[in-house]
């Protein structure tokens, strides 16, 4: 490549509208041209179902689900209830086991092994890294500034012609801080491949986040789960908010049962729980301010993050030894002194009201 080349490629970005973003030119062909497997159930789910080579006898365990026979591949009903919720169509979702799933898929349709790579912005969620790695996918960093915050002339100076994906995470992981809108609209009109922005922690903010740009964003993904405010972290159940024909090239892609039955019933039942889902986040939101200001009160804490998560970032004098004592009295948060602008600091989800002052007790007796 010579010298002046990232400086073309820039330019190139720089000048480009969203409005020329072509989705089937970032996607590789072998999955362009893929004809997917046609599962059993894609074509009947009632009748006498000889189909399938599945135990016509039942299952070993009672369910009213009827757990002999494969679930639905593509979950309709949940796709809408998901849909709805967020102010957007069904054919704008795709659902997968959580955001990893998603996130696999993403690197996997639109990266070459070996030749394409994907841009991150640290401090943020280790998947994104790990699951390029396991697809020989190259990974750029340009670290978030020193409030977290993406530096977008940065970002669009170090992409390439090889860079298809850029991840952002809002509230990003391990900060807690929402991403300021003006410093992805930027990326989002000039970067001419995905950008993909996860919103697991989304409900415990006031931000309205953004699934509803979706429609006007051709390159924009929104990952989302149900694991953090919904609580369902046990069913793995995750989303991908995108443009019908993004959506299309998932659904080719995925395995043909990819979400069981079991946990599709239970994540539709989540849906019909607003009230309770409300004042979940509530309590959790006001716990998280207790312990905000519990946590600014001790004198081995340096800082408190500000937080639209379900979590604190926190910095202390000694975070690692404060780390290992918590853990040995039962007490366990994650260290993340090691990552980006994070010295000092440890990771803390914001517990019951019990577990938060069993917390506060352990580090003050730290300090005797």
């Amino acid at each position: 490549m010579q010298p002046n080349s990232n400086r073309f490629y820039h330019n190139y970005f720089s000048v480009m509208s969203v409005t020329s973003f072509n989705l089937s030119e970032l996607i590789r062909p072998n999955i362009r041209n893929l004809k997917p497997y046609r599962s059993a159930r894609d074509d009947f789910s009632e009748g006498i179902l000889l189909d399938a080579n599945e135990n016509s006898l039942g299952s070993v365990v009672d369910s009213e689900k009827e757990l002999n026979r494969y679930p639905d591949p593509l979950h309709n009903e949940l796709r809408q209830k998901w849909a709805d919720y967020r102010g957007v169509q069904q054919d704008n979702i795709f659902l997968g086991v959580g955001s990893d799933e998603p996130i696999d898929l993403l690197i996997r349709m639109t990266c070459r092994p070996g030749r394409d790579n994907i841009m991150i912005t640290p401090p943020t969620y280790g998947m994104y890294k790990v699951a390029a790695d396991v697809n020989d996918v190259a990974v750029k960093e340009v670290q978030l500034d020193s409030e977290f915050q993406p530096l977008p002339e940065q970002i669009l100076n170090q992409v390439d012609e090889n860079t298809r994906l850029l991840f952002l995470c809002s509230p990003n992981n391990p900060t807690g801080n929402l991403l300021d809108p003006d410093k992805v609209y930027p990326i989002l009109k000039r970067f001419n491949g995905l950008v993909i922005i996860d919103e697991a922690y989304i409900d415990f903010s006031e931000s309205p986040g953004w699934s509803s740009e979706i429609q006007s964003y051709p390159n924009l993904v929104v990952l989302q789960t149900l694991s953090k405010a919904f609580g369902l972290a046990g069913i793995r159940i995750g989303a991908a908010l995108s443009s019908p024909e993004l959506i299309g090239y998932m659904l080719r892609m995925k395995a043909p049962y990819n979400v069981n039955k079991l946990t599709a019933s239970v994540a539709l039942k989540a849906f019909d729980q607003p009230e309770k889902l409300r004042k979940m986040i509530t309590q959790l939101n006001s716990e998280r301010k207790r312990l905000e200001n519990e946590l600014q009160s001790l004198k081995q804490v340096k800082r408190v993050r500000p937080s639209d998560a379900n979590f604190l970032l926190v910095h202390f004098t000694d975070a690692l030894g404060t780390y290992q004592k918590l853990a040995e009295n039962g007490v366990i948060v994650r260290y993340r002194g090691d990552q980006p602008g994070c010295d000092q600091a440890l990771r803390i989800t914001v517990g019951t009201p019990g577990e938060n002052d069993r917390l506060i007790s352990e580090l003050k007796s730290i300090m005797e």
